[in-house]
């Protein structure tokens, strides 16, 4: 008797239920991505890893555009774990997003996702790193060969002639190869000529700066400290390239370059041991990528006139400007933005040394 009517009142539950989802107009067989249909938009971002300053401003930032478009966003951190990423991205994928955001820990690595992702019907936007070889929907980011360009012209201007170390990022990013392909529009000529000699050219597993403080350490050591440039191509491992310099005694005296404006590095240029770094605006591209986001998951179409190719199709590709930073326009850049405080960014700078603290 029990036993029939815990069968009868689940069948009753079940009823009402049921009747319930119809009245708020919830169709169960709907389609998953039908994201306008009820106005509710839930947005998978995977970050490469959230240990990083650079990301944490990204995902803060993307994440209040996002709810201000109406969106839900599921945030998760691949702690810089090709493997993990790929198992939190399947995990978002069981989750009902309708619309899938990958800052790529390794650009090759994700065409298995992707694809799983669009047999889903679910849009894949490549968030400042392209995914290679797999059909995605958008790729919102900076022009990377220029910021290489932007890091060799400075360095150039600083040092025309000289024995010149090319510190490379993480191979696994494809965004690490067009920085070095911009600098070496810049420096290609100058080596031709003899103007540039390159010492070394070694490339830091992860971004990683303690990778790049163990690679400048033996550059130091195989030119007995005779180098005059490091073309870093972020602050991270601008940071482990400067750590090394300081241990010999030559921090400030070798032209360093970066990339990011990570608060540390730009108290590292307002001290004068770091030469520049290049400001990829993080506001505007976490908002546009919000913004690109909740337009495809609603079904439209995003505007764009350039494209890049990943070896698989031409992305439509949002090309945002980077700019160009150095200890002449830290007030008017980050600290103009608010990217950083101005007591932040000259916490090491004694205040007599210090520009006018704008008003």
């Amino acid at each position: 008797m029990r036993k029939v009517l815990k069968s009868g009142a689940l069948a009753i539950l079940s009823v009402l239920l049921l009747s319930i989802a119809a009245a708020c107009g919830q169709d169960a067989s709907s389609d998953n991505n039908d994201a306008s249909s009820d106005g509710d938009i839930t947005i998978g971002l995977s970050v490469a890893d959230l240990t990083l300053e650079r990301w944490q401003h990204d995902r803060d930032i993307f994440m209040d555009k996002a709810e201000e478009l109406g969106a839900e966003v599921l945030v998760q951190s691949a702690d810089g774990e090709d493997e993990k990423q790929l198992s939190q991205i399947q995990n978002m994928l069981s989750q009902d997003i309708d619309v899938l955001v990958i800052i790529a820990n390794n650009s090759d690595a994700l065409s298995p996702v992707v694809k799983q992702a669009k047999e889903e019907g679910i849009p894949v936007v490549a968030y400042d790193r392209l995914i290679n070889n797999a059909e995605i929907d958008a790729y919102v980011s900076f022009d990377n060969e220029r910021v290489g360009e932007m890091q060799a012209e400075y360095l150039v201007d600083q040092v025309p002639t000289g024995k010149y170390f090319l510190l490379g990022g993480a191979p696994t990013d494809n965004n690490a190869q067009m920085f070095r392909d911009g600098q070496m529009n810049v420096l290609d000529p100058l080596i031709e000529s003899g103007d540039i000699e390159v010492v070394g050219d070694q490339w830091a597993e992860g971004w990683s700066a303690e990778a790049a403080l163990s690679i400048v350490e033996n550059a130091l050591t195989a030119n007995d400290n005779d180098i005059d440039a490091i073309v870093a191509s972020n602050d991270s491992t601008a940071g482990g390239a400067v750590q090394a310099l300081t241990a010999q005694n030559l921090a400030g005296d070798v032209a360093i370059s970066g990339q990011d404006a990570d608060l540390a590095a730009v108290q590292r240029i307002a001290e004068g041991t770091q030469s520049m770094t290049v400001y990829k605006p993080i506001q505007d591209i976490a908002e546009k990528n919000a913004e690109v986001a909740v337009q495809l998951a609603e079904g439209k179409e995003v505007e764009t006139e350039d494209t890049v190719n990943n070896g698989s199709t031409d992305v439509p590709f949002i090309k945002l400007d980077p700019i160009k930073v150095s200890q002449d326009n830290l007030v008017d850049t980050v600290i103009a933005d608010g990217f950083h405080s101005f007591e932040d960014v000259y916490e090491n700078v004694p205040e007599d040394e210090r520009p006018e603290k704008p008003s």
